[in-house]
């Protein structure tokens, strides 16, 4: 009895999850606007952060790493929902639909696409953050640069999700009070979640951001990696995979 290839018995056909890819980063690199979005705002966040606690180095010191959990989720979820949202309303995304790809070809090519970006957006503000802005962590920086990859691929799961049901791309930011502004609100960086009120530290618990910032907290507070970022770096990955897999339920043909 003879066996299908690798590649049929697959989820997801890797020549065109590959080809999507290259289309998406083709696209978002003629738009300067959104690569400058994408690459500079971090970076300009964590410079202006630095300015707004220039007498007090102790909160830089607290805060700055914790936003590398924060940052990235909000300016990927603007980056990839208009985005996505731009080949909905053109019809691009129906287009596709109609030939032999998957829906999972499709937000896996997103993800693989916008995972490259949010891998240079996190070079390039942890290299700012502790060079030149003095941002002083135990750990090794690379686990600073795998928390804002993380965070990214969150804003980027939550931007494809809120696509399928934004008409435009001023609904698409109106979500955003409802999507990320509460888990920025609630993720500890203002107060600590055991000194919430109980169902605000319960809310806190569902909330992927959570995990995010603590994995961030623990990377600068420690010298090697702990356990607990372990835990939550992976909690924040099985949250990203969720909602990618929602997001590709939202494709229909």
């Amino acid at each position: 009895m003879s066996r299908l290839p690798l590649a049929d018995r697959l989820p997801f056909s890797p020549t065109i999850t590959g080809a999507t890819a290259v289309r998406v980063l083709h696209q978002v690199s003629r738009d300067k606007g959104s690569t400058a979005l994408l690459l500079g705002i971090p970076c300009m966040l964590m410079v202006l952060l630095k300015l707004m606690f220039h007498s007090s180095d102790a909160t830089f010191q607290r805060v700055g790493p914790q936003v590398f959990g924060i940052f990235p989720v909000i300016v990927m979820y603007l980056v990839a929902s208009m985005s996505t949202l731009r080949e909905r309303t053109t019809g691009t995304a129906e287009r596709l639909l109609t030939m032999p790809v998957r829906r999972l070809d499709i937000v896996l090519g997103y993800s693989i696409a916008f995972a490259f970006l949010a891998l240079l957006q996190a070079v390039l503000s942890t290299l700012l953050s502790v060079g030149p802005l003095g941002l002083d962590i135990k750990g090794p920086a690379y686990l600073l640069m795998v928390i804002a990859m993380l965070g990214a691929l969150l804003g980027l799961a939550l931007g494809l999700l809120v696509s399928a049901f934004a008409r435009n791309e001023f609904q698409a930011v109106q979500f955003l009070p409802a999507a990320v502004l509460p888990q920025f609100l609630v993720c500890g960086l203002f107060v600590p979640r055991d000194e919430m009120q109980g169902a605000l530290s319960g809310v806190a618990k569902v909330m992927p951001m959570t995990y995010a910032v603590q994995a961030a907290s623990e990377a600068a507070g420690h010298s090697g990696v702990t356990g607990v970022f372990v835990r939550d770096a992976l909690l924040t990955l099985a949250c990203v995979i969720l909602v990618l897999v929602v997001s590709a339920a939202t494709l229909k043909r």
